[in-house]
């Protein structure tokens, strides 16, 4: 199941689709979140630096249709924090316990 999916359809002009997409690139370019003017309304969507993509092109039945697909996580993946001297265990200090009877050192 998803947990959203939003489809659009609709006639645009060459003008208009070149819009769409240069407004995507420079989201994309800039690094900031992209925002799509779709309709009454604006989609806004945090892009990662990394992406999967897919290109297809399909011809047949009097029509070519061109699809380009961005895949990204939806969730970043945690990544664990530089371990430094302090968390290893040469830089916790260690008790003292005395030796059991007969195991003290030997003289």
């Amino acid at each position: 199941m998803r947990d959203l999916k939003f489809e659009q359809k609709r006639s645009l002009s060459r003008r208009e689709a070149a819009d769409q997409l240069t407004a995507l690139a420079a989201a994309l370019r800039e690094g900031a979140d992209a925002e799509l003017e779709l309709g009454p309304g604006t989609l806004s969507l945090r892009v990662p630096d990394d992406l999967r993509s897919e290109i297809e092109v399909e011809i047949g039945d009097g029509e070519i249709e061109l699809e380009i697909e961005l895949k990204w996580p939806t969730a970043t993946p945690r990544t664990e924090p530089p371990r430094t001297a302090a968390d290893t265990d040469e830089a916790t200090p260690r008790k003292s316990m005395p030796a059991a009877p007969g195991q003290g050192p030997s003289r």
